[in-house]
């Protein structure tokens, strides 16, 4: 039996309020869900699905939404400012080291 990936509750928050917001900008657009899904290049399943922040729709799904509605853009903005990372890039912390691989046949200590 496969084991399945729960997402955190904070993560289901985030995809229901991405839906939620879909859905707006859909309705603010006069726009059907039955023509975004078309537009989106998926079923009307899908779009619901999308439009209540399900987790089990990939994110090329959402991006296809996001598209069809001229939002795209706002996706490309996710991360982009990663002060943390950027923080840490900054201190020059030392990169992984890989150590030499082992011969086989050599003596262990």
């Amino acid at each position: 039996m496969k084991s399945r990936n729960v997402p955190s509750a904070k993560t289901l928050e985030a995809l229901a309020r991405l839906g939620e917001n879909i859905r707006l900008a859909r309705i603010r657009r006069r726009v059907t869900s039955a023509l975004l899904a078309e537009r989106a290049g998926v079923s009307h399943a899908t779009m619901t699905a999308i439009e209540r922040g399900s987790p089990s729709v990939g994110i090329g799904h959402y991006a296809s939404a996001l598209f069809s509605l001229g939002l795209l853009a706002d996706l490309e903005r996710v991360a982009a400012d990663d002060e943390l990372g950027r923080r840490l890039q900054d201190l020059g912390l030392p990169k992984r080291v890989n150590l030499p691989k082992r011969r086989k046949g050599a003596d262990h200590a």
